[in-house]
């Protein structure tokens, strides 16, 4: 069984609104043994908005979303019918594995919009050094995803934009793991994760800038609801849809060499992943398209070169652990090109650099 090739879509069910947080102890009906795994932001940031008191055993998690921290909160907890993971990608990543050690639902409530960790089986795998160690499938989606249009209107600027660049990634990703595969050899399914990939990249294309006002008007707009269940839902469904077609490609692979220089550990997964987009399409030779996407890079606020990374030397001493990951045989960017070498990545980000 290979369950990275299964069709997955996401979250049991999905539930999206304004104010809709209010309505939480009814989710609860059914389970008894009930634990929340969340973070010192995160907590703070969600009892601001739901002042209710949440009479359950609460356990914080160390900030690395490592597989160690997950069986220690596993070990801890000792039995629990129903998760409650409260807080952003790395507390829900956590909470999945504890979940996972568990056998145990898992009841998602993002505390600000950023990535589709709420909505996907798969979590992002760190060491407790914060570096990359690899995408974990979780063999159970969660149980339900609780998205308060209100309440996400909290969001640091900074995290959504993030979100933003992570989820544009799901169609320059997908379109360059398919773009050699001929249509007849297609599923419907990696055809539906296609078309889905390709609807996110004109949303936000066409939301993104809008809705990024309206955050900081804090203005629950209906492109601002868009965005936020594209970040949240659509992106999880293209891997969900299309499986390894549609998931990490170019673009990942260079924000998980990227998490090996330690000056970039305070930058958000997004910005790294979106850095990694204009990478990819370097090598890909599409330099229009990064020209067509510069626009749309500084309206937003993505990164377009490695010094808003905060990584200064680019030379190709200083990026070895960067581009050794990324163009390792285990990574993701081989799903574009099978091909891709030390050198290629190289001088992929030298052209990006350049321009």
């Amino acid at each position: 069984m290979d369950i990275t090739t299964e069709v997955r879509p996401g979250a049991n069910r999905y539930v999206s609104g304004e104010g809709i947080l209010q309505d939480l102890p009814s989710y609860f009906v059914g389970f008894k043994k009930i634990s929340i795994i969340t973070g010192e932001k995160s907590s703070e940031a969600f009892r601001k908005y739901y002042r209710q008191e949440l009479h359950y055993p609460t356990y914080r998690y160390d900030g690395t979303s490592s597989h160690e921290n997950a069986v220690a909160l596993a070990e801890e907890i000792e039995q629990a019918e129903l998760i409650v993971a409260i807080g952003a990608g790395r507390v829900i990543d956590t909470a999945k594995m504890v979940a996972e050690e568990l056998n145990a639902e898992l009841l998602v409530i993002p505390t600000l919009i950023s990535n589709c960790a709420p909505f996907t089986p798969i979590v992002a795998v760190y060491r407790p050094d914060r570096t990359f160690k690899a995408m974990g499938f979780m063999t159970r989606a969660p149980f339900l995803t609780i998205v308060d249009s209100k309440f996400l209107l909290a969001t640091p600027k900074n995290y959504f934009v993030a979100g933003v660049g992570d989820t544009l990634a799901k169609w320059y990703e997908i379109e360059g793991i398919t773009r050699r595969l001929p249509e007849d050899e297609k599923s419907a399914y990696v055809s539906l994760g296609i078309a889905c990939a390709k609807a996110i990249q004109e949303l936000l294309l066409k939301d993104a800038i809008p809705a990024i006002e309206d955050l900081q008007n804090r203005k629950a707009s209906p492109a601002f609801s868009r965005v936020s269940d594209a970040i949240i839902g659509l992106a999880g469904e293209t891997g969900g849809f299309a499986a390894s077609f549609g998931r990490s490609a170019g673009a990942h692979a260079i924000h998980d060499g990227l998490s090996y220089l330690e000056s970039t550990h305070e930058q958000l997964h997004g910005k790294k992943v979106a850095y990694g987009i204009l990478v990819q399409l370097a090598h890909t030779k599409d330099i229009e398209e990064i020209i067509t996407l510069r626009p749309f890079y500084e309206a937003a606020g993505l990164p377009m070169k490695l010094k808003e990374l905060n990584v200064l030397d680019t030379s190709k001493e200083a990026l070895t652990p960067v581009i050794d990951h990324a163009a390792s045989a285990n990574e993701t960017f081989n799903m574009v090109d099978p091909a891709i070498t030390f050198d290629d990545i190289y001088q992929a980000i030298q052209t990006v650099e350049s321009l």
